[in-house]
């Protein structure tokens, strides 16, 4: 089971926001099928939730019992108090009780049993989440199974343009397929990736925290290279550093029935369906001809072709099977 609690809050009583609740919205729709339309997340958008208390027990029961995958997601203000620590800013806020501790839900997620625990958010000085320095090294400490990712450092703060937040404009397009994998798997790891390179080195800096032994992914889109093509890498390549030979048969045009000048041996169903799949590995760059520039020319001048370092690492999860 997956579940996710995507929060926004525009209304604030004295500063209001206008992207927030547009964010959460665009980023819950999202996330609640993968790309092929099948059911990803069991998500509760909530906006404009009025009180510290009503976040709070929200927060507490999104964590509560086993399921696989938790998401908890927040747009709004987001404060910093150098005694206290990060709050996420709920609009009952007061001075000295600014809304939910980021250390409270930190506590809530590290207790939770939940194998995979992530946390999202979209506020000014988010990047204090999970920072031990902010809480004496204690209560701030990052449990099994937790991934945070935010936008922007402990000092900054988190901007909007026209209506929507920067980070989770960039949040969305990498969970629509700027962030997948080869096989469409799109994790924690790779939208922080993918944010973190698209901001320039002057804008908000996203942060990204994990104690994880192995990612989850957020949402799957159709995969570059299906699986079982993915599968033929070793089938093809007995080792890493193996080449695979090629010869004229491999090339499909190389046929006499096809009016152009062709060679021997000619083109075989079986080879040519083999160099399908090699372009395909060649057009995603986890495999190159050896000599010539084109994988047509390695055929047809029967030269070879070798895994690249991105291939050997898709080899290598094939190898110990999982892919």
């Amino acid at each position: 089971m997956r579940k996710a609690l995507v929060v926004g809050i525009n209304n604030y009583p004295s500063a209001p926001l206008a992207g927030c609740i547009n964010d959460a919205s665009a980023l819950g729709s999202t996330i609640e099928v993968n790309g092929d339309g099948s059911p990803n997340f069991d998500v509760r958008l909530i906006t404009d939730i009025p009180t510290k208390a009503e976040l709070k027990g929200k927060i507490k029961e999104l964590f509560s019992g086993d399921a696989e995958t938790v998401l908890f997601y927040f747009s709004g203000h987001g404060f910093f108090d150098e005694l206290g620590g990060g709050f996420i800013v709920t609009p009952d806020y007061q001075a000295n009780d600014e809304g939910v501790s980021m250390d409270e839900i930190l506590n809530i997620a590290n207790s939770s049993n939940a194998k995979n625990k992530i946390i999202i958010l979209d506020c000014c000085h988010s990047g204090s989440f999970g920072s031990p320095q902010f809480s004496g090294g204690n209560t701030a400490q990052i449990g099994e199974g937790v991934s945070i990712l935010t936008a922007s450092k402990s000092d900054e703060v988190s901007i909007e343009v026209n209506g929507h937040g920067i980070f989770t404009n960039l949040l969305l397009d990498a969970l629509q397929g700027g962030a997948a994998d080869l096989r469409g798997h799109i994790t924690p790891g790779s939208i922080y990736s993918y944010i973190d390179q698209a901001l320039g080195p002057w804008d908000q800096r996203p942060v990204f925290k994990t104690n994880i032994t192995r990612f989850t992914s957020i949402r799957e889109i159709n995969a570059q290279v299906p699986a079982e093509t993915l599968r033929k890498l070793t089938e093809y390549f007995d080792s890493a550093e193996s080449k695979y030979q090629l010869d004229p048969s491999f090339e499909f045009t190389n046929d006499p029935s096809i009016e152009h000048e062709y060679t021997e041996p000619y083109a075989s169903e079986e080879n040519v369906e083999i160099f399908k799949d090699l372009q395909k590995f060649a057009g995603v760059g986890l495999v190159v001809p050896v000599t010539e520039q084109h994988m047509y020319f390695a055929a047809i001048n029967s030269k070879s072709c070798r895994l690249t370092a991105l291939g050997y690492h898709y080899w290598r999860l094939v190898k110990e099977k999982r892919i």
